[in-house]
């Protein structure tokens, strides 16, 4: 169970993963290639634990126990403790001597500068489009899975739609680098809309927007699709900066 400074828990961890699926070779007969095949299992540990940070399973401030998560994955601790280094190299995770390992709570300069590096990477991607027509296949279902969870008043779905939409703008680039650092970029800034506390403020207003900007690239104005992400990305900023600011005092 992951624990909080002031003693809360999240939700039991018996559905973290398919334990056979992370099987662990650690406790298999050694060999030339245990190592090797170690490592590969704390990168499918961390994929799971970043996915679980990401949906706020295990929110900022939680820390996240070596037994609980070790058993629920079936894999050494050694092996969890290589993927706490993965995700602390992510800065999703932190080590804090003598006290243990806790999901990272953002500060308000964190998020100015995921939001730097975004308008570097979104707009680029868009400028760099070449001629239409575009694939927006991607782009397209997470408009539209954001609009229909927010006709439905699923504002946590709404908020994984939109941080969807984002990489798939991104993805345009056909660049699976370009996708890496999307991927840790995007879940890091979810550190910061788990700690607020009203997600359909910082969601309703970009639907439009969103599906404004994927009707430009739909007729193929990449240039005008571009400009208006420029403005979104830092009004968006603007906006959580100054919430989020607020929300830490408060806390």
């Amino acid at each position: 169970m992951a624990e909080t400074a002031n003693g809360r828990t999240v939700p039991d961890l018996s559905d973290l993963s398919d334990p056979t699926s992370l099987s662990d070779p650690e406790s298999a007969p050694a060999s030339d290639g245990a190592p090797l095949a170690r490592s590969g299992t704390a990168e499918r540990v961390a994929v799971v634990l970043r996915d679980r940070i990401a949906a706020g399973y295990f929110p900022p401030g939680s820390r996240l126990s070596e037994e609980s998560i070790s058993g629920a994955l079936a894999v050494s601790r050694n092996t969890l403790r290589e993927a706490f280094r993965l995700l602390s190299h992510e800065r999703l995770l932190e080590h804090r001597l003598n006290k243990g390992v806790f999901v990272r709570v953002l500060a308000v300069d964190d998020l100015i500068d995921i939001y730097r590096v975004r308008l570097l990477v979104e707009c680029a991607a868009l400028r760099n489009l070449g001629e239409p027509p575009y694939d927006l296949t991607d782009v397209e279902a997470a408009v539209s899975t954001g609009e229909q969870a927010a006709q439905a008043g699923d504002w946590a779905v709404c908020s994984t739609a939109n941080i969807r939409f984002h990489q798939a703008l991104a993805g345009l680039a056909n660049s699976p680098r370009t996708d890496e650092l999307m991927r840790s970029v995007l879940a890091e800034l979810r550190l910061a809309f788990h700690v607020m506390a009203d997600p359909r403020r910082f969601h309703e207003p970009y639907l439009s927007r969103n599906r404004e900007i994927v009707n430009r690239l739909a007729e193929g104005d990449a240039a005008g699709a571009e400009r208006m992400l420029a403005f979104y990305l830092e009004d968006s900023r603007r906006q959580l900066a100054e919430a989020y600011t607020e929300r830490l005092t408060a806390r």
